[in-house]
C-alpha cells in the first residue's frame, strides 16, 4: 500500500509543472517504504522543511535546527514536493524559523520544551498577515489504524521511562501537508 500512495503521488507531481520556489514554501519529503512516523501520521510524508532561498532550508533534523543546501534535499531517496501557504507573512514567518536555529531536535515529540522537531517549526513560525499562527496543534498520533499503539512507539518511549504522548498536542508533517492552507504545488527537481 506505501508502495502504491508513493508511486501515485510522485507520478501525479510529475505531471504538475515545476514551479519556482518561493522563500516561505514548505518541502514536504514524501517517502517510498513507511516508517515508524508514516505508519501513524496521513500518507508518506515524514519530514518538513522551510525554504530560505533558491540554495537553501531550514529544517529540524537529528543534529538540531539548520540550514542545508537545496541541492542536498535532492539527493535524498524518496521526493520532495512543493507546499505553498496562502495567506502568509512569508517574510516574517522565514524571520520567525531563523530564531530558532542552534535549537536542539526534540526527538521525544513533546509539547512546551524548548527542543523542537521539523513540523513544529513550521507551526512556530508561520504566521499570517495579522501576525496570527496558521497552523494550530492536533493531537498526536502514535496509533496505527486499529487505535493501537504501535509496538515502536511504545519501545522508544519506554527507554525514556514517559508514556508515549498519544493525544498531546502537537504536528505532523504529513497533517500540515493537508491542510487548506496549503497548496500543493509540484514536486522539487
Amino acid at each position: 500500500m506505501a508502495r502504491k500512495w508513493f508511486a501515485n503521488a510522485c507520478a501525479i507531481l510529475l505531471l504538475a509543472s515545476c514551479q519556482t520556489l518561493k522563500s516561505g514554501d514548505l518541502l514536504f519529503h514524501v517517502v517510498e517504504q513507511g516508517n515508524a512516523i508514516t505508519d501513524v501520521t496521513p500518507g508518506m510524508i515524514d519530514h518538513v522543511a522551510i525554504v530560505l532561498s533558491k540554495d537553501s532550508v531550514i529544517e529540524a533534523v537529528s543534529t538540531g535546527v539548520k540550514t542545508t543546501p537545496l541541492d542536498s534535499l535532492r539527493q535524498q531517496k524518496g521526493c520532495y514536493i512543493i507546499g505553498r501557504v496562502r495567506k502568509v507573512d512569508a517574510a516574517q514567518s522565514v524571520a520567525n524559523a531563523r530564531q530558532y536555529l542552534g535549537r536542539k531536535y526534540d526527538r521525544l515529540y513533546l509539547p512546551d520544551n524548548e527542543d523542537i522537531y521539523c513540523s513544529e517549526l513550521v507551526q512556530f513560525s508561520f504566521i499570517d498577515t495579522q501576525g496570527r499562527r496558521l497552523f494550530s496543534s492536533i493531537p498526536m498520533s502514535f496509533h496505527d489504524a486499529s487505535g493501537r499503539i504501535t509496538d515502536y512507539w511504545t519501545k522508544f518511549y519506554r527507554q525514556y521511562n514517559i508514556a508515549v504522548p498519544e493525544g498531546q498536542p502537537g504536528t505532523n508533517p504529513g497533517e500540515l501537508s493537508q491542510r487548506k492552507m496549503v497548496r500543493i504545488k509540484g514536486r522539487l527537481r
